[in-house]
């Protein structure tokens, strides 16, 4: 069985069903990676579930390693540690498990960081709109904190959830709006009914959203293939009706080999 090389830092309980992770390398060094990459996180079968979960959907092996694969939020310029912003499963095998590890606990993590979702290929004048739902902002979150804000472009971080207390790391992402004048914030929730005070933000489906030209009120003028590239990270609707939305106006998606010039760059969940 592999060896549990890493050790819990620091866990943030961002929602019921949401926390943020630290975790440092145990006798190892953490290889060079590209802000927006993912690597595998991974503990054993015999690993206890938290008292939140359900009945497990597939009985796992107490001999087997659970692996699962997950973006790093945390900066590519950091070696100390990675972070990680994971929503639980309550019948999955490795979140629940994970759910209930305490600071000092080990886990595993991969050695290899994968992944093109990155903004090393984008020019530096261009435009970026980062769109995510729920806990797909974590690459995100590394692309700012690496080298995101020194770009020419403006730069713009749509992220919907059901309610505000599931939109991690708005903190951080307003704080970044009011001290950079071409990075904008715009969260939005689709159950305001539940919210523990009014909600004055916005209450759309991000796709809604892209179609009422929020983004082009807030720049000045519209998104376009020639000046803007679009991130896409989460719900699967969301990234299928705003790919749709997009190629009606001529976005087309990106892919390494087929269509190096796209502008549309998906990470499914």
């Amino acid at each position: 069985m592999e060896e549990l090389n890493a050790v819990i830092t620091q866990v943030i309980q961002v929602s019921p069903t949401m926390k943020v992770f630290r975790i440092a390398p145990l006798g190892w060094e953490l290889p060079d990676f590209k802000a927006g990459q993912f690597v595998a996180i991974f503990l054993p079968g015999s690993a206890h579930r938290c008292a939140e979960a359900t009945e497990e959907f597939e009985k796992m092996d107490s001999d087997k390693m659970i692996k699962r694969a997950y973006s790093i939020a945390s900066s590519s310029k950091t070696k100390e540690f990675l972070e990680f912003y994971i929503t639980l499963v309550h019948s999955g095998s490795l979140t629940p498990r994970l759910f209930d590890l305490k600071i000092g606990d080990k886990v595993g993590i991969g050695t290899k960081f994968v992944g093109m979702f990155t903004l090393d290929q984008i020019p530096e004048d261009k435009n970026v709109v980062l769109v995510a739902t729920g806990t797909g902002v974590a690459p995100y979150m590394s692309m700012l904190r690496t080298s995101a804000l020194q770009r020419k472009g403006n730069i713009a971080v749509v992220h919907g959830a059901s309610n505000s207390w599931d939109l991690g790391y708005s903190s951080e992402l307003n704080l970044l709006q009011t001290l950079t004048t071409h990075f904008k914030y715009l969260p939005t929730i689709t159950e305001p009914q539940k919210e523990m005070t009014p909600w004055n933000g916005h209450v759309d489906f991000i796709q809604d959203m892209w179609n009422a030209g929020v983004v082009e009120k807030l720049w000045g003028f519209k998104p376009m293939p020639e000046n803007t590239h679009i991130f896409l990270c989460g719900n699967p609707r969301m990234i299928g009706e705003l790919t749709h939305a997009l190629e009606k106006d001529g976005f087309s998606e990106w892919n390494r080999n087929k269509n190096p010039d796209g502008q549309i760059h998906i990470e499914k969940f």
